[in-house]
Order: C-alpha cells, then sequence, then structure tokens
C-alpha cells in the first residue's frame, strides 16, 4: 500500500532523511517514532506530497507521490499536528467545504452524514467549530481527513493536548478506523503506540533505527531484560548481594513486606540472565524467594536505548 525506497531529504547542506526505506501493507497501523528533529515530520510531508523528496522514491498504491501527486493524493487522508480548520464555520458546513476541496464524487448528504456518525459528531454538526472542545476540534479535524474515503490515514499527534479521556476517545476511534484504512501515527506519547499500532517504526538523525512488530518490541532492547524478586532476608545483606552478582547491570530496592521480606527490581547486562543463578545462590543463602517476575522492557526503555 505504501512504498519508500531510498528516501532522502537535504536542507541546503543539512541531511534531514538519510536514505531510509520501507513499507506499510493493507490494514496494518504503524506507529512512527522518533525525537525531536529526527526527520519524522520531513519524512512525513514528503509522503503526503507536501515537499518533494532529493532523491528517492515513495509510492501509495502503486502511484508515485511526485509523478502523480493528484492521483497519489486522493488516496491519502492526512491529519496534521495542527489541524486545518475554519472557526467560523459549523461542523457540517467545514466537512462540506473539505467535500468540495477533494472533488469527491460520493452522495455529500449520506457520505457526510456517515462521517460525522463514525466520529460521534451528531449533537456538534450545527455547532460553529470555534466553540467546540479541543477534544471536538480533533474530531472534526479526523473527520475531514476521512472526506472521500481515502483507503490510507496518516495521523501526526492526533492527541497532543487532549486530557486523558478524550486520548482513549480518539485511540478508540483510530481502532476503529483501522478496520477499514491502513494508518500511520506519528507521536510522542510512546503509551499511545504500543496501544494501537500492530508495528512501530523508530527515526532517529534522519536514518530508520528500527522497525518491528509491536509485540516483538523486547526484541529491541535485550539489554533491558528486568526482573521483580522478593527475598525473605536481612534487607542490607540481600541488597549487597545483589549488587555484587556478576552481570547485575542495576538493582534498586521497591518496598519492604509485612513478613520482613525486600522486593527488588533487577536490570541484567546484555547477555546476562540471572534468575537461574539467582535461585541456587540464594538457595545456598537460605533466604527464600517468595517471588519472581519478569519485567518486560517497555517502548521507553527502547526507544531510550536506541536513540541515546
Amino acid at each position: 500500500m505504501i512504498k519508500i525506497e531510498h528516501l532522502t531529504k537535504y536542507y541546503g547542506q543539512k541531511l534531514a532523511v538519510d536514505d531510509i526505506s520501507f513499507s506499510v501493507e493493507p490494514g496494518e497501523v504503524v506507529g512512527f517514532l522518533g525525537p525531536n528533529g529526527a526527520g519524522k515530520s520531513t519524512t512525513m510531508n514528503m509522503l503526503t506530497g507536501y515537499l518533494s523528496s532529493t532523491s528517492g522514491k515513495c509510492s501509495i498504491d502503486g502511484i508515485d507521490i511526485l509523478e502523480n501527486p493528484s492521483e497519489a493524493k486522493r488516496l491519502i487522508g492526512f491529519l496534521p499536528e495542527q489541524p486545518p480548520l475554519y472557526y467560523d464555520m459549523t461542523t457540517r458546513e467545514y466537512l462540506s467545504f473539505i467535500y468540495d476541496l477533494k472533488r469527491c464524487t460520493l452522495n455529500r448528504r449520506e457520505h457526510i452524514d456517515e462521517i460525522i456518525d463514525i466520529m460521534g459528531l451528531g449533537e456538534m454538526e450545527k455547532r460553529l467549530i470555534n466553540q467546540l472542545s479541543k477534544g471536538f476540534k480533533q474530531r472534526v479535524g479526523i473527520a475531514g481527513a476521512l472526506v472521500s474515503n481515502p483507503k490510507i490515514l496518516i495521523f501526526d499527534e492526533p492527541t497532543i493536548g487532549l486530557d486523558p479521556r478524550q486520548i482513549i476517545e480518539i485511540r478508540d476511534l483510530i481502532r476503529t478506523l483501522s478496520k477499514d484504512h491502513t494508518i500511520i501515527l506519528s507521536t510522542h506519547i510512546l503509551p499511545e503506540v504500543q496501544a494501537v499500532c500492530d508495528r512501530i517504526l523508530i527515526i532517529d538523525r534522519g536514518r530508520l533505527i528500527a522497525d518491528e512488530k509491536t509485540e516483538n518490541i523486547n526484541s529491541l532492547a535485550a539489554e533491558n531484560r528486568k526482573f521483580t524478586i522478593r527475598i525473605l532476608g536481612p534487607k542490607g545483606e540481600v541488597s549487597t548481594f545483589l549488587r555484587k552478582t556478576e552481570g547485575a547491570a542495576k538493582v534498586e530496592f521497591l518496598s519492604s513486606g509485612s513478613d520482613g521480606s525486600s522486593l527488588f527490581m533487577v536490570q541484567c547486562k546484555k547477555g546476562f540472565d540471572l534468575r537461574r543463578t539467582l535461585f541456587y545462590a540464594l538457595a545456598e543463602k537460605r533466604w527464600p524467594i517468595l517471588e519472581l517476575s519478569n519485567v518486560g522492557a517497555s517502548l521507553e526503555d527502547v526507544f531510550i536505548a536506541l536513540t541515546k
């Protein structure tokens, strides 16, 4: 559905995007991540045809975005970080305006009614956009991206500035839309990516440094293997013992139990798994292990490990 090949972008002498390639299959929801200045927005703008590339190729459903921009753009619904809303229009007037801009050929009333229903804007369709909450303004922006029923939706920071309830609502909407659309989601909110995306791309300093399915994200940060362990024994001695264990990168005391036990977080060095080693060593010390739980690396761990 989307294919990017050796995409490169220079601003004068500054290299913003450095020879990146990836593809997105129909029906995928892909999270596109990167620190500020990594080239994320530049890539999104080239993908949507807002910027030309210095070299490389962007194809939408087999159509080159530079050779046939009008045809390719008809397949894309784009929500930029700041939705381009006209505050003196009502919600319905705005969607009708976008309908005309996109030269949509679907039945106007039925199509706009359907979008308003999907986005939960029924009670807001006759209100001026200026009078809507930020959450509903964001819904109107997404609704505009849905006009003409494009195959691909590209959202740039769709939940920025929203309160927790509004964030959950927008996430639910993205999940609903993913049933009929291919979606690229650019965001700084990492738990959001894990909540809604099938696959994660990470860009840093203009280069693509990670491309992995969300459920396999732990494999990108093997050095961050962690587990919690509750041990019945003298807290100070146990703590010192854990910190001196070969392969322990970090040991953190978490809490004390009413039974005299202590709970620790242990992070292993790359290539080490200390669980078996600690089992036998603590048995010799006669310090029982009351609890042992693996803690998978979070997306934050992976992001920091790859971009530091």
